[in-house]
């Protein structure tokens, strides 16, 4: 985990799932899922909260970029600190998209029969193409 002393010009980015904090870094630019699009997050950005989607956060520092697969949740962005509230955070080298392809193939051949089901399989799709999609961005 990178050191969180405060950088000239730098936003510190909080992840955190439900079992522990996954990361609390020093940032110069973060890009996150934002349930209708992606938001990119600089220093002295306007407060905000959002309801965050599946896919890709990513976190820039110098030349170096690190790429996480974040499940949903929430964010807070507030006086150069981002904190993402989120079910689920893998690393990218983490994702299997075979895994993830078997998931989408499982949920695409299910049959619901009420709205609770239908929501939990959309879910499913939804999660399943953005770990693909994130697996198979080159890196």
């Amino acid at each position: 985990m990178a050191s969180t002393e405060a950088i000239p010009n730098s936003l510190r980015c909080v992840v955190v799932t439900p079992e522990e904090t996954v990361l609390d870094t020093t940032a110069e630019f973060i890009a996150l899922p934002l349930f209708d699009g992606e938001v990119g997050i600089g220093r002295h950005h306007s407060p905000m909260i959002g309801r965050m989607g599946y896919g890709e956060l990513r976190i820039r520092n110098g030349d170096e970029t690190s790429r996480y697969y974040v499940d949903g949740g929430f964010v807070q962005v507030a006086d150069n600190v981002v904190s993402v509230l989120t079910n689920r955070s893998l690393a990218v080298d983490s994702l299997d998209a075979e895994v993830a392809e078997e998931q989408l193939k499982t949920a695409l051949s299910t049959t619901t029969t009420g709205d609770e089901q239908l929501a939990i399989r959309d879910r499913t799709i939804s999660q399943a193409r953005a770990q693909i999609r994130m697996a198979r961005k080159p890196k």
